[in-house]
């Protein structure tokens, strides 16, 4: 069992910046793969990026470019570096943990509650 705990959210004008973090509970964190995901009122949850166990990362195309993965597994984080952010970038950010590193949301077995980014345009 994993619990996962997002924070960093927060209302950026346009252009701004945020960093996302997400803590995990339990020793066994360095075995997950972890990733990022979001969801805009109306839309369906979308694919943000991922990190493989190993430390490969993958991103959508939308945040390629602007967008950083990063995890420490001696702390149990993963956190997600947010620059140019833009009015399309509001949503709720989620972090998830599974075996792969992959942009199926449905091979994510852990999901934390959500934390509200909002940029203003």
């Amino acid at each position: 069992q994993v619990q996962l705990v997002e924070s960093g959210g927060g209302l950026v004008q346009a252009g701004g910046s945020l960093r996302l973090s997400c803590a995990a509970s339990g020793r066994t964190f360095s075995t997950y793969a972890m990733g990022w995901f979001r969801q805009a009122p109306g839309r369906e949850r979308e694919f943000v990026a991922a990190i493989s166990r190993g430390g490969s990362t993958y991103y959508a195309d939308s945040v390629k470019g602007r967008f950083t993965i990063s995890r420490d597994n001696a702390k149990n984080t993963v956190s997600l570096q947010m620059s140019s952010l833009k009015a399309e970038d509001t949503a709720v950010y989620y972090c998830a943990a599974g075996f792969i590193a992959t942009m199926d949301v449905t091979k994510y077995i852990y999901w934390g509650q959500g934390t509200q980014v909002t940029v203003s345009s």
